[in-house]
């Protein structure tokens, strides 16, 4: 799938099949912390059946509150680098593993639009962290294009593929 494509409902629903059986396969549960896509990697890993066998949670933390409470986001990270930056969403993925438990999380923050863009965080500015316990917090700023569904999709997709990446590098 390239970059630019947006993903289809069967692209994801691949994707999630591929993770699930890396998982499954290396013993590991798999958390997501969420905030743009609100929910939507959790629901698509979920959508699979048997999927219990390797998803452990999801956790949408919009507010700044929520991914303080929830996920052990410092209020200093999000006073000086906001909701939508590396800063965060490397705390974002921290907190998910962490407090879950699992072998494996996920973590995207960003601004999926139509509204909230500035000219330093455009809308389609999205942050995306993984963390496999006992390693190191990777994230990557991604720029997608189009609409707020478009956005969204190509953030499902890329949590994804990075799962896979980590997963079998």
């Amino acid at each position: 799938m390239s970059p630019r494509t947006i993903p289809t409902d069967e692209d994801l629903a691949t994707l999630v099949r591929d993770i699930g059986a890396l998982v499954q396969h290396k013993q590991l549960m798999l958390v997501t912390a969420e905030s743009c896509t609100g929910g939507w990697i959790a629901k698509v890993a979920t959508d699979l059946a048997g999927s219990s066998s390797w998803f452990g949670c999801g956790v949408v933390a919009y507010s700044y509150e929520a991914k303080e409470a929830l996920l052990g986001v410092n209020p200093r990270t999000l006073e000086d680098t906001g909701a939508v930056s590396e800063e965060t969403v490397v705390e974002m993925v921290a907190g998910a593993l962490a407090r879950f438990g699992a072998g494996v999380a996920v973590a995207v923050t960003g601004i999926a639009g139509p509204g909230g863009g500035t000219e330093d965080k455009p809308v389609g500015t999205v942050w995306i962290g993984w963390k496999r316990r006992g390693g190191y917090a990777h994230a990557q700023l991604f720029h997608f294009g189009g609409d707020r569904e478009a956005v969204r999709r190509q953030t499902v997709a890329a949590a994804l593929e990075g799962i896979r990446k980590i997963l079998t590098d």
